[in-house]
């Protein structure tokens, strides 16, 4: 095992996974804290209806724990580099295989742009496209409450739920509770829009 001389927060994540590979546990729980807030911001663009965020968290805790047991320093690349591969292909296989569940209609991700942007629509359509997209995001900005958008708004920084709660002054089951809100309501205004 490698010999600590500085505070283990003094050495780079590519010494750190070197330290890991022979057995050093300090080396790793190093690493983790370290990446625990870039977990939670790379899980926040995925949503899941019926899930929760904290599932997504976890699995890109998965990936952050493979990138660290399996960087190889021969290959080139960065520790944090290899790491933001293997945390969003993480979170993307447990998205890809939840929509194949028997569940699907409830693990579907609600998109934020409209389906028609890049498909090879004629300008109007794309304008179109784009005025829905904006009545979409100014109505649901009409549904939610000075509460939900100081939540939404800290919830899309990467902030964890008992860093809102501190933010806001509320418990993290307020916090929650919020989240699922907003949740909600997203689902509802791109639902009703795309059937229209």
């Amino acid at each position: 095992m490698s010999e600590i001389t500085f505070p283990i927060s003094e050495y780079s994540d590519e010494k750190l996974c070197a330290m890991v590979a022979v057995g050093c546990r300090d080396a790793e729980e190093e690493l983790v804290k370290r990446y625990l807030r870039p977990v939670r911001i790379y899980a926040r663009p995925y949503f899941l209806a019926g899930g929760d965020s904290e599932d997504l968290i976890q699995e890109a805790m998965f990936g952050l724990l493979k990138a660290i047991r399996e960087f190889d320093p021969s290959h080139d690349a960065r520790f944090k580099t290899f790491a933001e591969v293997c945390i969003r292909n993480r979170i993307r296989s447990a998205v890809t295989n939840a929509a194949r569940s028997k569940h699907a209609p409830l693990n579907e991700s609600v998109p934020f742009e409209s389906p028609m942007v890049g498909t090879g629509a004629s300008p109007e359509e794309l304008y179109i496209s784009r005025e829905e997209e904006t009545e979409r995001l100014t109505r649901l900005e009409q549904q939610l409450s000075t509460f939900e958008h100081k939540v939404l708004r800290l919830f899309l920084l990467g902030l964890s739920y008992q860093e809102i709660s501190e933010q806001v002054g509320r418990s993290n089951k307020s916090v929650d509770n919020a989240v699922q809100r907003i949740r909600r309501k997203v689902a509802g205004n791109f639902g009703v829009f795309s059937e229209s």
